[in-house]
């Protein structure tokens, strides 16, 4: 077994302890007060080991996001462009989730909210770090971990300086859990766009003056029909009407209705044509009208010379020094990757805990895998580094 795996494995415990605690302060995305609470945890936990500093939300968003600079065992003048790892604080999961899904252990996997998605892959990062560190195996870049407060959210209040950080980067590693039980890195990510519809007809009495109303909920099936016609399988294009509400009464003929709209595209030139539908749509009822509101909320991550380099390297280190294959995937979900690669800067993601369940009662991560995975993110991160 490669040293720095069999370092980690020895640590497991102290491994798993870490990640008990982190799942166990709950934070769902909009509530701030949790988020806060749980990003104070992590810095207090690295007190010592990383330099900690709190960045408040832009735009309104929620939560503070944290900042963890790690200065590793190496030369005293290091290369520019340090080695950027993104995370996030917040869960899908609700105050009080804890109480139907405990952290657990068992059938090999470690169960709870957040657990995989991403509390583990924070964990992970974490004792790779401690790892190279306890080996004194050399790192000439500095190292950084990014932990956002809303990217289950769309990451709107923390993107801008994701972004930025990104820029100055050599290369990031996302720590979003990887494609399947077989571990595999994305390589590639469709991007995520977020639409609102709103159909505005004309109220009546549906018994005594039917006529002369002109129901938005009549049009707004008409036009679910127009937009489930831009889904597009061979391009990787979902347009999916995931919300739809309106009406006041069911003996009134509907005045307004809305619907809110997932589109998902594998390439960016999609994403501009798919708009251009949106709003061009034309009500089929003349005395009703329509208004499109919204965009594309990330860039789609489609797989670059720079990211698959980035890949190619990780495979290499995985068979070189862990003995173990790795397959690389495509993600219709998206993740802070998207911006990152958006930007041109190597990017890699997927390469945190490997499980299944994201955002499901059975969401659980591979005991089996804790060491290998952290080993390969250290090893990663110290070829990085030279």
């Amino acid at each position: 077994m490669n040293p720095v795996q069999a370092w980690i494995e020895s640590r497991r415990e102290e491994l798993t302890a870490l990640l008990r605690e982190l799942v166990e302060c709950e934070s769902p995305s909009d509530d701030a007060a949790a988020v806060n609470r749980f990003q104070e945890l992590l810095a207090a936990r690295l007190a010592g080991f990383g330099r900690a500093s709190f960045h408040a939300s832009a735009r309104g968003g929620r939560g503070r996001n944290l900042l963890l600079e790690f200065d590793l065992p190496g030369p005293r003048r290091k290369r520019a462009g340090r080695i950027l790892a993104v995370g996030h604080a917040d869960t899908v999961w609700r105050l009080g989730t804890l109480k139907e899904m405990p952290f657990r252990r068992a059938e090999g996997r470690l169960w709870g909210p957040g657990v995989l998605d991403m509390k583990g892959g924070l964990a992970l990062f974490i004792y790779a770090l401690k790892a190279l560190l306890a080996l004194d195996l050399p790192i000439e870049r500095q190292v950084a971990l990014w932990v956002v407060s809303d990217e289950e959210v769309g990451s709107l209040g923390s993107r801008a300086r994701t972004e930025a950080l990104a820029q100055k980067a050599r290369a990031v590693l996302v720590l979003e859990p990887s494609t399947g039980l077989e571990g595999k890195l994305k390589t590639a990510r469709k991007g995520v766009g977020m639409y609102r519809l709103e159909v505005r007809g004309r109220a009546a009495h549906s018994g005594v003056d039917f006529g002369a109303g002109a129901s938005a909920i009549v049009e707004m099936a008409k036009q679910i029909g127009v937009l489930a016609g831009f889904s597009d399988d061979k391009k990787g294009i979902t347009v999916n009407p995931g919300v739809i509400s309106g009406g006041t009464r069911s003996n009134v003929v509907a005045a307004e209705a809305h619907a809110e709209i997932d589109v998902r595209v594998a390439r960016m030139g999609d994403a501009a044509r798919i708009e251009r539908r949106l709003h061009s749509l034309k009500p089929f009822d003349p005395r009703c009208t329509l208004d499109v509101s919204g965009g594309l909320n990330r860039p789609p991550m489609e797989r670059t010379a720079q990211g698959a380099a980035l890949y190619r390297a990780a495979r290499g280190i995985a068979r070189r020094e862990l003995d173990m294959d790795l397959e690389e995937s495509a993600s219709g979900g998206g993740s802070d990757g998207n911006f990152t690669a958006a930007l041109g800067v190597p990017t890699l993601d997927g390469i945190g805990a490997i499980g299944e369940g994201i955002h499901a009662a059975h969401e659980s991560m591979l005991e089996e895998r804790i060491a290998s995975r952290a080993a390969l993110l250290a090893l990663l991160v110290r070829h990085l580094g030279q």
